[in-house]
């Protein structure tokens, strides 16, 4: 199999293409932008594997995408190149909807000119799997959980920009056929992700003896995903998912954020204790606009129909996460030098363009 995946030099992206090449022993073409957010040296390790190509290239760029699929001839498409930062959308809205809904069309449209002129056992052998998220579908309660029907409420300009992109993969598919399907996921963390995030935010700044920001009281709840657990469900609904569905992905593991924190804190005190326990640390802070409060994922239709279960619980993955990142000073030091994840994000009324 080879796979064509846009934004693999990206958090989740790079995990998917590491998983497939190391694992499945499958092929990868890497199409990324190469914006602050991917980084290169998350595929070190598979850069020089012979199934391996990178090009770079905007998903806004329809030439750019034609060539790739020409030249490559890819089996699978698992779409991922967006701009996924809440916070950044709040105050740079245009590049939200730039990528992520003009460069899922024009993904879209590359592969469907590609998939109509396929014959045979290849054209029938064609997906594309759109990779979305939980916040299309707004805040919960207290009680319940989001479903592959519950309807769609997006809060932010991101989780209305990627609401907008499932839709369009989704008339693609019941318009012209496309081989398409999707998935939902909740939060993710682990290895490779961008300081800017709560996860690594928090390990880095405890480890500098900064402050642990936390917005309004930490009572807000997300269900957490280990980044290899995601990429493992989104093979596996690639290669066995009904075309036209939609899959959640959720890793059962919901916690507040103050909690969140506050286990890393813990993990810090064992693993690089301080003088001053890390939880010291922790300042509520004035809480970000449209801020949802709970998310969590029903992953019963991935579970029960294509066998797929999370391996990581969220305590198993926090401490893989923590004891990662004071292993690999040299990747993450360039990027918190370079001032990703130091200044606080959001609060700024701008929606235009960085």
């Amino acid at each position: 199999m080879k796979a064509l995946i846009t934004g693999g030099a990206g958090f989740i992206g790079s995990a998917l293409v590491r998983h497939v090449i190391g694992e499945l022993g499958w092929s990868a073409v890497v199409l990324d932008k190469l914006t602050y957010a991917g980084h290169l040296s998350s595929l070190a390790s598979v850069s020089d594997a012979p199934g391996f190509a990178f090009i770079r290239a905007d998903v806004c760029e329809r030439g750019a995408l034609d060539a790739a699929f020409a030249q490559q001839q890819p089996d699978v498409v698992f779409h991922l190149a967006a701009e996924s930062h809440v916070d950044r959308s709040i105050t740079h809205a245009a590049a939200f909807i730039e990528t992520n809904v003009l460069g899922t069309f024009h993904v879209l449209e590359s592969a469907r000119a590609y998939w109509d002129g396929l014959k045979g056992e290849a054209k029938g052998r064609f997906r594309v799997l759109h990779v979305s998220t939980d916040e299309v579908y707004g805040s919960l309660g207290p009680d319940g959980l989001f479903s592959e029907t519950t309807p769609y409420d997006p809060r932010s300009p991101y989780s209305a920009s990627k609401a907008s992109a499932d839709h369009l993969a989704s008339a693609w598919f019941h318009t012209y056929g496309l081989p398409v399907l999707i998935s939902n996921c909740s939060n993710n963390y682990g290895p490779y992700q961008l300081p800017e995030k709560l996860i690594p935010l928090t390990i880095l700044n405890g480890l500098e003896g900064r402050k642990l920001p936390v917005y309004g009281d930490g009572s807000n709840v997300r269900d957490w995903l280990y980044v290899d657990d995601h990429v493992e469900a989104l093979c596996l609904i690639v290669e066995k998912g009904v075309l036209g569905r939609c899959y959640n992905v959720g890793g059962r593991n919901e916690r507040t954020n103050i909690d969140v924190v506050r286990g890393i804190c813990e993990l810090l005190d064992q693993y690089a204790p301080k003088a001053t326990a890390h939880e010291k640390l922790i300042e509520l802070v004035k809480d970000r606009p449209g801020h949802d409060h709970r998310y969590a994922i029903d992953a019963s239709r991935l579970e029960d129909e294509l066998g797929w279960r999370a391996k990581e619980t969220f305590d198993t993955g926090l401490e893989r996460t923590v004891r990662w990142y004071l292993d690999n000073e040299a990747w993450w030091a360039p990027l918190r030098a370079a001032g990703v994840g130091v200044q606080r994000l959001g609060l700024a009324k701008s929606a235009g363009p960085a």
